[in-house]
């Protein structure tokens, strides 16, 4: 069966359910959902019940789509404050530690090419393009399985890894790009690389820099009747960042990366609507491009790499990720603990834009591509496996783990940014009812009222003479850095 017109929305609907549930039950149990998203769409496939997409550039389409939106979100969730003290480490393994990464794994794929007894025979910058495809980390998959284990991280190792993740890829798809340069070319002289990263870079972070504060103004002043637009509104600009920064030949990923953390850490209009839209668009995306990279692989053409992309998919999590941690984290002395970097190295994790990175081979028609195509999805699903499912487990044995941070308050009541006050909520407990039991008589943080007592599931309006019952919670009311009750 093929895509058409009149069945794309049947199909489509029936992928996204089936993805979703999936999703929900692997969520349980610790297994990264983008491998479910992935394994859905290849049983879907040509070879499982016969959906046919073979279109590598329709895939590249919409990965580069998904990226946008998937970067951008995450550049909100980076706050200056968490990455501060990490900044400097953080943008070291997300450039150093990605050319190192490629620059070792490339070696080693490069030596087991001439070994007689492998299927693959790749030259140096092939082997090279291959491992760049694959030397940036993913995220979104990690910080799932630590919050289904209701796990937080010490030593600031959980803003370090997201921005290490979120800032990577753009280094990962300059590499593949000059390398498929370089494979079509007689041969790109060092100055024109090198120049070629700086433009991209340079274009890059200051588009990026430069179209994040226009995006805040551009929120603030426009006065839409419809508060719904906002979002829309800002999800344009991220595909305009984009491509106005792939046209300046600037890296368009770093852009819409540097212009989603402008935008998260400054006052913005209906924040918690667009933020609210953002995080279901960006599942929405993350689903779609695994299920259409699940739907382009043909499980028979990966199996006939398996061997040799098993042993290219160990070395990376044992050796050359591990080695170019600890050569990143280097200058950075006894400030990052042994274990860090332990759990640093672990968490190399490969996830959906390894994939896409390889599907530029196969548009630009490298030779030797499929197998690039085939060997990345088969580590993507190794390192998933192998690591993915193992995240939780080896923070509690470096002892790094730490219980997550309760956020928001049981009642679900939220206020705007720009009331500049705060919401928890409050167990009313013996000691609490020791001077009284009402409210007048109870003793109360100046500047912090009751807005709502809830009893069972009972909701009452508070006044001074309400009784309290020891049990009852209270929503409280508090001008911002007032002390907790």
């Amino acid at each position: 069966m093929t895509f058409t017109a009149e069945n794309i929305l049947l199909i489509g609907s029936i992928l996204l359910f089936v993805s979703i549930i999936v999703g929900k039950t692997g969520y349980r149990f610790g297994v990264p959902a983008l491998l479910l998203f992935l394994v859905v769409g290849m049983l879907f496939g040509s070879d499982g019940l016969g959906l046919q997409f073979h279109n590598a550039k329709e895939a590249q389409f919409i990965g580069m789509v998904s990226l946008s939106v998937i970067l951008f979100s995450g550049g909100m969730d980076t706050k200056f404050k968490e990455i501060r003290p990490i900044l400097y480490s953080g943008i070291m393994l997300s450039t150093v530690g990605v050319f190192l990464t490629a620059l070792f794994t490339g070696l080693f794929i490069w030596w087991l090419s001439g070994m007689s007894w492998t299927n693959i025979a790749l030259p140096l910058v092939t082997s090279l393009l291959l491992a760049a495809t694959m030397s940036s980390t993913d995220s979104a998959s990690v910080f799932a399985i630590l919050r289904s284990q209701k796990m937080n991280l010490k030593h600031n190792l959980r803003p370090m890894l997201e921005l290490e993740s979120g800032s990577n890829d753009p280094m990962a798809y300059m590499l593949t790009v000059v390398l498929i340069q370089l494979v079509g070319s007689s041969g790109m002289g060092i100055g024109s690389i090198l120049g070629s990263f700086a433009i991209q870079f340079i274009v890059g972070a200051a588009a990026g820099y430069v179209l994040g504060k226009l995006a805040i103004q551009m929120l603030n002043r426009l006065d839409i009747d419809n508060q719904a637009l906002y979002p829309i509104l800002l999800l344009s600009f991220v595909f305009f960042t984009f491509s106005i920064t792939d046209l300046l030949k600037g890296n368009g990923y770093l852009a819409v990366y540097i212009a989603g953390i402008m935008v998260g850490n400054n006052k913005i209009m209906h924040r918690k609507d667009i933020y609210k839209f953002m995080d279901g668009l960006t599942w929405l995306c993350q689903i779609i491009m695994f299920l259409c990279l699940g739907l382009l692989v043909n499980p028979h053409e990966m199996l006939q790499v398996a061997p040799v992309a098993l042993l290219i998919g160990i070395f990376m999590i044992l050796v050359s990720r591990p080695l170019s941690v600890f050569l990143c984290l280097l200058p950075f002395g006894k400030r990052i603990t042994f274990r860090s970097r332990l759990f640093v190295s672990w968490v190399g994790l490969r996830g959906a834009v390894p994939i896409i990175f390889a599907t530029y081979p196969v548009v630009a028609r490298v030779p030797g591509a499929d197998i690039i195509f085939n060997v990345v999805f088969f580590i993507t699903i190794v390192s998933l496996v192998i690591q993915g499912t193992t995240i939780s487990r080896v923070a509690r044995w470096l002892h790094l783990s730490m219980p997550m941070p309760k956020t928001g308050n049981d009642f679900g009541v939220e206020l705007p940014d720009e009331i500049d006050s705060d919401l928890r909520d409050m167990t009313v407990t013996e000691e609490f009812l020791a001077f009284g039991d009402t409210l007048k008589q109870v003793s109360l943080p100046k500047g912090t009222l009751v807005m709502i007592v809830k009893r069972g599931s009972e909701f009452l309006i508070p006044n001074g003479s309400l009784k309290l019952h020891v049990g009852d919670k209270l929503l409280l009311i508090s001008e911002k850095g007032k002390e907790e009750a």
